[in-house]
C-alpha cells in the first residue's frame, strides 16, 4: 500500500520502492502515482504542477514510514506522466523525483544567504538589515556580532524577527524538519495553496499571507485588502491603486513571479485606455509587518495608492501615518523610497514618473508599539529588506 510523503509544502502518495546513488553526492529517487476520482481532478493536476515547479529548491521531505531518511533536500530534477482515461473518468498522474540528500536536522544547517544593497532611496537612509527563519529554529548564529531579537504573534504562531544583522553575513539557524514550513509566506488561489510559479491564478480570487500580513482582493477585485494580524484577529484595511487619475477596478489577470517560504511576489495586470497596460507587483516576506508594492505604468504620469475609507495620515518625509489608533488600536502606514506627495484619502502619489514603490502595514499597537513595531522601524526595515535564499550546509 502507498504512503504519504511530505514533499516541502506537498502532500504526495509515495510507492513502497526507491532507490539511492552516492555518484557525486548522496541522491535518492523516489515515484508515486496520484489518482482522480480518488483525488478531485483539480487537486490532481495540482499535485502535478507542484512536483514539476519544485525543481532546483530546497525543501523538507518526512516519509510517512521511512523516518530515517527524513531531512533536507534539493530538487534535481522531476518529471511525469498523465494518462487520461476518459472513458473510465480516470485520471493518472505517474511522477518521479530526484533529491539531493543534505542531512538530517542534526546534521544540517539553515543559512539565510542576505545579498545585494539596501533599496536606493532619497532621504539617505540606510535601513536596518533583518531575517525571520521559521517558527521552531533554534541556535540563530551571526558570528561575533549578535542582532537584536523582536518576536510578533502570526495567526501561525510567534515568530521571531533578527534585527540588525551583521554586513557581510549569511545567518545560520537548525530547524527541526517538521517545523521548517511553519511561519512561511503562501500564495493561495481560490483557497489553495500553490507550489512553484507555473500555477495559474484567478484574479479576482488570489490570496498573499505570511500569518502577520494578508493581502487580497475585495469583491469589486479592483480593490485590495490589507490585513494585519493584531489581538489574535485580522484588521482590514482596503487600498485603491489609480493610474493616471483612472482609478483600478478590476485587474485583468494576476501571475506568481515568486513563491518561496521566505519570500512570495504577485504581478496584477490592467489594461489601461485606450491603449497601454499598467503593473503592480506586490511582495511578501516571512516575518514582515507590511507588504511591499511596485506599480509600474509605461509612460510618464501619476500614481497612487490610498485608502479606500478616507483617514487623516500624518506626512513625516518618508511616509504618512496616522497620528491616533483606530478602533482595533492600531495606526495605518504607508510609505516609499522615493519622494512622493501625501494623497487626500491617506496614501501617496507619485507625479510624473512611471513607477511608485510603495509599502503598507499599520503601526501594531499604535501608540504602544513596542521597539521593533514602531513607524520608523518598518521604515527602516522597508529601506534594509535584502534577497534571500536559503540554503541547506553541513555543520
Amino acid at each position: 500500500m502507498p504512503s504519504s510523503l511530505q514533499l516541502g509544502r506537498l502532500v504526495l502518495r509515495e510507492t513502497q520502492h526507491f532507490t539511492e546513488s552516492a555518484y557525486q553526492g548522496w541522491s535518492m529517487h523516489i515515484e508515486g502515482v496520484e489518482v482522480c476520482p480518488m483525488l478531485t481532478r483539480q487537486e490532481t493536476w495540482d499535485r502535478f504542477d507542484g512536483v514539476l515547479g519544485g525543481q532546483g529548491g530546497l525543501v523538507n521531505v518526512v516519509f510517512e514510514e521511512k523516518s530515517e531518511r527524513n531531512g533536507y533536500y534539493t530538487v534535481s530534477s522531476a518529471s511525469g506522466e498523465v494518462k487520461d482515461r476518459k472513458r473510465q473518468g480516470i485520471t493518472e498522474i505517474a511522477w518521479k523525483i530526484s533529491l539531493q540528500r543534505h542531512g538530517p536536522d542534526s546534521d544540517v544547517d539553515l543559512e539565510s544567504r542576505l545579498a545585494g544593497a539596501v533599496r536606493a532611496n532619497d532621504f539617505s537612509l540606510t535601513g536596518e538589515r533583518w531575517s525571520a527563519p521559521p517558527i521552531g529554529h533554534y541556535a540563530y548564529y551571526t558570528g561575533a556580532t549578535l542582532p537584536s531579537i523582536l518576536t510578533r504573534a502570526s495567526a501561525d504562531g510567534i515568530i521571531t524577527v533578527y534585527r540588525g544583522v551583521p554586513a557581510g553575513v549569511s545567518p545560520r539557524w537548525g530547524c527541526p524538519v517538521e517545523d521548517y514550513l511553519r511561519g512561511r509566506v503562501r500564495v493561495l488561489n481560490a483557497g489553495v495553496e500553490r507550489v512553484g510559479a507555473a500555477h495559474p491564478l484567478q484574479a479576482g480570487q488570489w490570496e498573499l499571507s505570511n500569518g502577520l500580513v494578508r493581502v487580497r482582493p475585495l469583491a469589486s477585485a479592483g480593490t485590495l485588502e490589507v490585513a494585519a494580524f493584531t489581538g489574535g484577529a485580522w484588521r482590514p484595511k482596503a487600498w485603491w491603486v489609480d493610474v493616471g487619475g483612472a482609478q483600478v477596478t478590476s485587474w485583468d489577470s494576476a501571475s506568481v513571479l515568486q513563491n518561496d517560504l521566505e519570500r512570495c511576489t504577485v504581478r496584477l495586470t490592467v489594461a489601461r485606455s485606450p491603449v497601454g497596460r499598467a503593473y503592480l507587483d506586490l511582495t511578501l516576506r516571512r516575518g514582515s509587518r507590511f507588504v511591499e508594492g511596485y506599480l509600474q505604468r509605461g509612460d510618464s504620469g501619476n500614481l497612487s495608492v490610498y485608502l479606500a475609507t478616507l483617514e487623516t495620515l500624518t506626512d513625516s518625509t518618508s511616509y504618512v501615518v496616522r497620528s491616533t489608533n483606530d478602533g482595533d488600536g492600531n495606526r495605518v502606514i504607508a510609505g516609499s523610497a522615493r519622494n512622493f506627495d501625501p494623497h487626500a484619502s491617506g496614501g501617496l502619489t507619485r507625479t510624473s514618473n512611471t513607477a511608485l514603490d510603495f509599502w503598507l502595514g499599520v503601526v501594531a499597537g499604535g501608540s504602544g508599539a513596542v521597539s521593533g513595531d514602531q513607524a520608523t522601524n518598518l521604515r527602516d526595515a522597508y529601506i534594509g529588506a535584502l534577497p534571500e535564499v536559503v540554503a541547506a550546509v553541513r555543520r
